[in-house]
């Protein structure tokens, strides 16, 4: 699998000129119907077919799925078409997973539209829909034929779209490049030059899906701040107004798990203390209750890393250094939830 940093105006016409797909198809969701498919509509072929979704991690799910497939088989589509994934992460994850189980799968390509999707979820192969309220717990490994990445798209997101891409960034320096987490925890967010910290992203997570493509070992030190993170965005979906962005659900992660970290003896107080400061100046604080502890404990039980009934975390063993498959109590998860509380 190629990624390619470049103007999309140039990759994409690049990528389809070697190609003789049957026919191309595009999903988009109703912002980037609006912002993003007019900068490729003129390159892609005059009968495409467009496929439009509702936005959001709401939406990703098998009903959804559903739909996407019934258009592809109401137009007929052969094994040698081409589906487009045009947005941000719940367009990559569930437009992959659709291209790759419609006739025992289909080629894809990913051209992500976020900071979220650019520097994580469009490179690694890993597809998938949420199911019954857990996240990611259908799915498939499968790389797209490429991911074209557009910096200029970034100009497409909201602050807080933004904001909760970045951090992905900041997991990514934490678990492999100290110097750089110092660097970019020295400004605010925002003075960052993310042209740079995307292409620093997506090599350091090319180099670890590369050598663990299936998750079987290294590769786990990618879901730093997801396990308790993604139980906090999982329970929070349905709660209306208290719904956060994955990027705020992980933050809180790096936060409870930094204190997990600090509680093993892995990394220092200091350590602790400079990662939650940065956090909490950068994301604020999610307002969770003591009460939600053991519903949101008990979301982590259906988390993908786990053995058995033996919940398995990655946890920093240093600023730039991060192990895998450390099993963590439920006590140990509660004390690490009412210190981000507290």
């Amino acid at each position: 699998m190629s990624v390619q940093i470049a103007s999309i105006s140039t990759s994409l016409p690049a990528f389809l000129a070697h190609k003789n797909y049957s026919r191309v198809i595009v999903l988009v969701d109703e912002l980037t119907q609006k912002h993003c498919l007019p900068k490729i509509e003129n390159i892609l072929p005059k009968n495409y077919i467009k496929v439009v979704i509702k936005s959001g991690e709401a939406n990703k799910n098998l009903t959804t799925c559903v739909k996407i497939w019934e258009v592809m088989t109401q137009a007929n589509l052969d094994r040698h078409a081409l589906m487009i994934n045009l947005g941000g992460g719940v367009i990559g994850d569930m437009g992959g997973f659709c291209a790759s189980t419609y006739k025992r799968g289909i080629d894809f390509i990913q051209i992500p539209t976020t900071l979220l999707a650019q520097v994580d979820a469009s490179v690694g192969g890993k597809l998938g829909i949420d199911f019954q309220g857990f996240k990611n717990h259908l799915g498939v490994f499968q790389l797209p034929k490429t991911v074209l990445i557009d910096p200029n798209f970034l100009e497409t997101l909201t602050e807080r779209e933004k904001r909760s891409g970045f951090a992905e960034i900041i997991k990514h320096c934490l678990i492999r490049d100290a110097a750089k987490w110092s660097e970019i925890s020295q400004v605010d967010w925002q003075e960052n030059n993310f042209a740079t910290l995307v292409a620093h992203s997506v090599a350091i997570k090319e180099a670890i899906v590369t050598e663990d493509p299936k998750e079987a070992g290294i590769r786990k030190i990618l879901n730093l701040g997801h396990t308790l993170g993604h139980a906090v965005e999982t329970f929070l979906l349905n709660q209306g107004k208290r719904k956060i962005l994955h990027g705020e659900a992980v933050a809180v992660g790096i936060i409870t798990e930094a204190f997990l970290s600090y509680e093993r003896g892995l990394i220092s107080l200091a350590e602790l203390e400079e990662i939650e400061a940065y956090l909490f100046a950068t994301y604020g604080k999610v307002t969770i209750q003591e009460s939600e502890i053991p519903e949101i404990i008990r979301l982590t039980m259906q988390d993908k890393k786990n053995l058995g009934n033996e919940v398995r975390f990655s946890l920093l063993t240093g600023i730039g250094d991060c192990g895998y498959d450390i099993p963590v109590s439920k006590a140990e998860m509660k004390k690490a939830l009412q210190y981000y509380i507290g």
